[in-house]
């Protein structure tokens, strides 16, 4: 059997303090047996805790989704058309359409001294909303 130099000793020892030795503290104390008498050392009576009914909620962070402006549905205007028969075929008013179109039709704003709603041109591209009427708070007046 080869015996280790008394030179090398120390620095063994030194190495399993530095490393093994902080472990030590790490490693359970081993389990009563069966059939000890007593309770185990850190024994301490659990008073059970209410818990709440269903899942527990978790905080979102999430920012919402802002509800998209309403998509228009583009028209072209076909010859024996008028703003109230379009405005019937698609359940909205003549005066919304022209409202919803008149920068793009200046004679369709029933604001204007030229308002002509019986004017349109066969062509024309109409933008409205089908089932609905103009909401002046949902479509601000745009900068000129």
């Amino acid at each position: 059997m080869t015996t280790m130099r008394t030179a090398t000793r120390p620095l063994l020892l030194g190495l399993w303090l530095a490393v093994a030795a902080p472990l030590v503290g790490c490693v359970p104390t081993p389990a009563a047996p069966s059939g000890s008498a007593g309770p185990p050392p850190s024994a301490v009576p659990v008073t059970p805790q209410p818990t709440p009914a269903g899942p527990t909620p978790t905080p979102s962070f999430i920012r919402p989704t802002p509800t998209p402006l309403p998509t228009f549905l583009v028209y072209v205007v076909q010859p024996g058309d008028s703003l109230e028969g379009i405005a019937d075929d698609f359940g909205t008013t003549g005066r919304s359409i022209a409202l919803w179109n008149r920068f793009m039709y200046p004679s369709l704003d029933p604001l204007s001294d030229d308002y002509e709603p019986d004017r349109i041109v066969v062509g024309w591209t109409l933008r409205l909303l089908p089932d609905s009427e103009y909401d002046p708070e949902a479509f601000p007046e745009p900068s000129r």
